[in-house]
C-alpha cells in the first residue's frame, strides 16, 4: 500500500492493486478449502535486494467464501454499519468514527479483545471504499494522530493493509474475500501470529456471514434509509484534512513484552495434561 504515501488517501491505482491482490492465485498458497472457505497464505519472495532481510516477518492472510444466502449489498452494509457491529461482534470493546477525510474516506478508532494473558490491542486506521455495478471494496492502513496516541493498557496494533472485496455472484449471493496484512505488535513470535491468523480468519468470516444473515430485518427497526457510506451528505462526522494524519510505522511503537505470559501459560497446560 505504499502509493497511500504520496497521498495518504488511497487514489484508484490502489484500490486496483487490492482488487488485482485480492483475485490473484499466483504466489499464494493454499492452507485451507473446505465448505465453501478457502484460506490462503501469501509466498514470500526467495531473495530480495537486501539478501533477505527485507522479507515481511508478517505473513499477508487471504480468506475468500461463498456466501449463498446474503447479497453483496448486504454485505457492504454489515461492513460499514458501525452501530450494527456492536451485536454482532464479540471481541470489540469499543469502535467509533473519528473524521471524515474526503466522500469515501473516513478515519476510525476500534479495540478489541485478546485471549488471556495477552494485552488486549487497539488500532487507529484509514478507511476508504468504492462501489461499482456489482463489486465493493474497502480498505485501510493505520495512521497516527496527536489526538489519538496509544494506550497505556492497550497495545497499539498495525495494520499494512486490510480490506474487503465482496462481488455479487447473483441477486441474494456473493463471493466475499478478505486479505489482511496485520502486525498486532508486542513481543509475540511471529510464528504464533501468523499461525493464529489462518485460524481466526475463518471464524471472522462465518461470524461476518451470520451477522449479514440478520442484518435486514435489524435495519428494518434502526434507521433504515440512514446509510452515509452509500450517501455521503448523511454522514455528521466532521471534516479532517488528510494532512493531519501520517502512516503509523510498525518500527516506531513501543514492543510490550508478553513473551513471559505465554510461557507461563504454556507451562501450565503442560502441568494440567500431566
Amino acid at each position: 500500500m505504499s502509493r497511500v504515501l504520496s497521498g495518504i488517501i488511497p487514489d484508484e491505482a490502489v484500490f486496483a492493486d487490492f482488487r488485482r491482490q485480492a483475485l490473484s492465485t499466483d504466489n499464494w498458497y493454499s492452507k485451507y478449502d473446505k465448505n465453501g472457505m478457502e484460506v490462503w497464505v501469501e509466498v514470500a519472495p526467495v531473495t530480495s535486494p537486501q539478501g533477505g532481510k527485507n522479507v515481511p516477518k508478517v505473513h499477508k492472510i487471504k480468506c475468500r467464501m461463498t456466501i449463498k444466502d446474503v447479497s453483496a449489498a448486504t454485505m457492504y452494509d454489515v461492513l460499514h454499519d458501525g452501530q450494527y457491529r456492536r451485536k454482532w461482534d464479540p471481541t470489540m470493546l469499543e469502535s467509533f468514527d473519528i473524521a471524515r477525510l474526503s466522500p469515501n474516506a473516513d478515519m476510525g478508532y476500534y479495540s478489541w479483545l485478546c485471549p488471556k494473558p495477552l494485552k488486549n490491542r487497539d488500532v487507529v486506521t484509514l478507511r476508504s471504499w468504492q462501489v461499482t455495478d456489482d463489486e465493493y471494496v474497502i480498505i485501510n492502513c493505520s495512521v497516527k494522530h496527536p489526538k489519538y496516541p496509544p494506550k497505556k493498557d492497550l497495545v497499539r496494533a498495525i495494520s499494512l493493509l486490510t480490506g474487503y472485496l465482496v462481488k455479487a455472484i447473483g441477486p441474494n449471493s456473493c463471493s466475499f474475500t478478505y486479505l489482511s496484512q496485520a502486525d498486532p505488535k508486542g513481543s509475540l513470535p511471529k510464528w504464533v501470529v501468523n499461525k493464529a491468523s489462518q485460524v481466526l480468519a475463518p471464524r471472522v468470516l462465518k461470524c461476518v456471514h451470520k451477522a449479514g444473515q440478520s442484518y435486514p430485518e435489524w435495519k428494518k427497526q434502526n434507521s433504515p434509509d440512514q446509510k452515509p457510506w452509500l450517501y455521503p451528505e448523511q454522514s455528521i462526522l466532521p471534516m479532517m484534512d488528510p494532512s493531519e494524519l501520517t502512516i503509523q510505522r510498525a518500527d516506531s511503537l513501543e514492543n510490550v513484552d508478553e513473551s513471559t505470559q505465554l510461557d507461563i501459560q504454556e507451562g501450565d497446560k503442560t502441568d494440567d495434561s500431566s
